[in-house]
């Protein structure tokens, strides 16, 4: 167990400032030795977009209407190892999962932290499911290094052995593996997931890399019961976040290094077709891509269906619309993290952010200008 003091509003003296040219040849440099960065293993280098876009998808170029836009932050909680996947409960305490103490956390609205479980590996992501358990997206395990006094997590350490599902019991901290596999392959890299109406989940593997090869993404979609597994798309360059609209019938995943986010139509569940994007990744269609250098990392939905990606290097939260325009850029300026990684909601009218701020080891809090999305099974049992 460990406990983090809240603080009301950062106000504290911040560390020295790293240009972002610095940073990103810090990362490249630490990338061509273990081949990290961020929450996903791979390359540090972003493809080359063309400029023609098709079905809304665009990048981009010249005016972003909320470039620089800042937030009161409150910092909830510090202290911990990397944290992400941010799970709002009703009683107002956060989940988070900590991937370099392999652990799932609670953190109360004072602050206070608390090991819910001991997870192993590198928990990377993680949702309610409709049995009232947490559901994680286990990585497998990943190094943590040091770019200019900020901490990152990739590459595979010794101990991996493979990624994997896994399910916690809130009430006593048991843990269930149920996916270790599928198809007879294993899984790399879990990385997010998100539960459909039906109960079942969606979720991406980022695959892992050694610095020499690297695996193409997957996603999948399972069943909480741990009988049912299938791969629905794969090829992708290493999908992190996933999300759904809020009527169901869209599938969204971000992809890191791409800074693309893609999305598919949901015609049932566990069924999604794309094919609008000539050679999109995974088969999907293509909907928005930074106009800079930036790392995507998880994502959110609001409730007015806007696709809220966490943008890592340049920091903050990127606002897609559905049509793939970006509506704003609300920038995450917490002692000059570049690790913005998760957003989710609570509160009264779901009008809190809860975002992780990995790099520093922060989950901040902010009033978000508009509602996020109550996720299925959010408030438990259905």
């Amino acid at each position: 167990m460990s406990t983090g003091a809240s603080v009301p509003e950062s106000h504290e003296q911040p560390r020295p400032r790293l240009s972002r040219r610095w940073l990103i040849r810090g990362v490249g440099v630490a990338a061509a030795g273990i081949a990290v960065l961020g929450s996903a293993g791979g390359t540090a280098a972003a493809a080359a977009l063309p400029g023609g876009r098709e079905d809304g998808g665009r990048q981009d170029k010249g005016k972003n209407p909320g470039k620089g836009k800042k937030v009161k932050i409150t910092t909830l909680a510090t202290g911990l190892k990397f944290p992400e996947g941010p799970v709002a409960l009703p009683n107002g305490d956060v989940l988070v999962v900590e991937i370099h103490r392999k652990t799932l956390t609670r953190i109360t609205p004072d602050g206070t932290t608390s090991v819910v479980a001991e997870l192993g590996g590198g928990p990377n992501g993680a949702a309610l499911g409709p049995d009232g358990r947490v559901y994680v997206a286990n990585n497998g395990g990943m190094y943590a290094f040091d770019v200019g006094g900020f901490v990152f997590a990739g590459g595979i350490p010794a101990d991996y052995t493979s990624g994997s599902i896994q399910a916690v019991d809130l009430k006593t901290g048991a843990v269930e593996t149920l996916y270790t596999a599928a198809d007879g392959h294993d899984l790399r890299g879990p990385n997010d997931l998100v539960f459909d109406s039906a109960g079942g989940f969606y979720f991406t593997d980022h695959g892992k890399s050694d610095g020499a090869t690297g695996d193409k993404g997957r996603l999948f979609y399972a069943t909480p019961d741990g009988k049912s597994i299938k791969q629905i798309a794969g090829g992708m360059e290493g999908p992190n976040g996933i999300g759904l609209s809020p009527d169901g019938k869209r599938l969204y995943v971000s992809e890191t290094y791409t800074a693309r986010v893609w999305w598919w139509d949901v015609t049932g569940p566990g069924r999604i077709t794309g094919g609008k994007s000539l050679g999109g990744s995974g088969g999907g269609n293509f909907l928005y891509t930074a106009a800079d250098y930036t790392n995507f990392d998880s994502l959110g939905v609001e409730a007015g269906g806007n696709v809220c990606v966490a943008s890592m290097i340049h920091a903050g939260i990127s606002v897609v619309s559905p049509k793939g325009d970006l509506v704003d850029f609300v920038e995450i300026d917490t002692d000059g993290d570049p690790g913005i990684t998760n957003i989710c909601w609570g509160g009264p009218g779901m009008r809190t952010a809860y975002i992780t701020a990995s790099s520093t080891g922060k989950l901040l809090k902010v009033e978000w200008p508009r509602p996020g999305l109550a996720l299925n099974f959010a408030g438990g049992k259905k």
